[in-house]
Order: structure tokens, then sequence, then C-alpha cells
């Protein structure tokens, strides 16, 4: 039974010695895939869809925005996005045809409003991010 729970723990990326405590460690790079800093994949301006190169143009021309929550805080929750303060990360959506709400679509920008440092685009409402290339 025990040897059952290591080989269990091992699997979930948890280091076990028989008698000790479990120590969370870190899954392996492959197994969690690569941060955007760690070559994650890219999309260009021009193949965001035109309501992200409409929302990306606001972005840089500090507005105006249609939705109220356009430019708050991302906390980064996920932490698919480098690390950095609260307050670095602000997010915009981009509009989904056909969809009344929000939809899934986001533009996550780090750094000054009108010139950030980085911007990602997530189709999947931040499940996944590719960094935005000129």
């Amino acid at each position: 039974m025990l040897k059952a729970v290591a080989i269990q723990a091992l699997r979930a990326g948890l280091a076990c010695v028989v008698g000790a405590a479990c120590v969370l460690a870190p899954a392996p790079a492959a197994a969690r895939g690569p941060l955007p800093h760690e070559g994650s994949p890219t999309i260009t301006l021009a193949e965001l869809p035109p309501q992200g190169r409409t929302t990306y143009a606001r972005i840089r021309a500090g507005g105006p925005f249609p939705y109220e929550k356009d430019g708050t805080v991302f906390g980064n929750r996920e932490r698919l996005l480098p690390a950095h303060p609260r307050g670095y990360w602000r997010e915009y959506t981009v509009k989904t045809p056909g969809v009344r709400s929000r939809g899934a679509r986001r533009i996550v920008c780090g750094g000054a409003p009108r010139t950030p440092d980085a911007c990602y685009y997530t189709s999947d409402h931040y499940a996944s991010f590719r960094e935005i290339v000129q």
C-alpha cells in the first residue's frame, strides 16, 4: 500500500522518502510545457483576428475602450505570464463576433499603458497565451 502511494506521489510531481513527509517538487519542464519567456508560441499583429488588431491599436492609443473591465489589473493567477509585481499586467477584451458577453478572447499587456513592454493574446480565457510580435 505504501509503495503504491509513493508511486502515485512521484507521478504527481511529489518527491517522497518512505517514512518522511512528501515535499512538493516542480514538475519537469516537459510536463508543464514552456512558459512564455521560455520560447512560447508567438503571434504577429497580422495573424491576430481583426478585432484583436483593433484592440491592440486602442491599447497603443490609450483608448477609448468599449468594455468597463478593459485596462483593469490582470492578476496572472494562472502564472502563465512572466512574474511581475501586481499592477504590471492589464487586460483588454478582444470582441468575439456573435457573442453578447465579453467572450474568451483577451490581450494582456505589461508595463506602461500606451507603450507596453510586452503583450500576449489568449483566445481561450487565459488557458494559454501567445506573445504578440511585430
